[in-house]
């Protein structure tokens, strides 16, 4: 890994490709003195080292999340990398058939409420702009 300068820059920058700048800013500006400090964590260590990682694709990372988010039950998260997601050329298709393999593995209450938050983003991003 390289030093936390660059790991903050790099993970700044990629977490704007996949979530978008409203959603960095707005994260950002609600940070404050006491989580700041963590804003710094994530964006260097989540985003600066992993998601800058060669291993897999960004679309990979984003069906991954999406899975691990459900068997988690982390619903904003959830709702945040879904938009991720479609940003990353994920289709609203594989969204659906990851969905329906936590149903499978995580259980059906947590596959239920992902599919209410994922087509609520769908339609808030289709609305801004068609996607796949």
């Amino acid at each position: 890994m390289s030093d936390d300068d660059s790991r903050l820059e790099r993970g700044n920058r990629i977490r704007r490709e996949v979530l978008g700048d409203a959603h960095v800013n707005r994260s950002l500006a609600q940070a404050t003195d006491f989580t700041r400090v963590l804003q710094e964590y994530v964006t260097a260590s989540c985003w600066g080292d992993v998601w800058s990682r060669d291993g897999i694709d960004r679309r990979t990372r984003s069906l991954l999340n999406l899975a691990m988010l459900t068997a988690l039950n982390r619903p904003h998260e959830f709702s945040v990398h879904v938009r991720g997601a479609l940003r990353n050329g994920v289709t609203v298709a594989e969204i659906q058939e990851v969905l329906l393999q936590t149903a499978v593995y995580c259980g059906a209450p947590a596959a239920l409420e992902s599919f209410r938050l994922a087509e609520k983003v769908i339609q808030e991003v289709l609305a801004e702009a068609p996607v796949a």
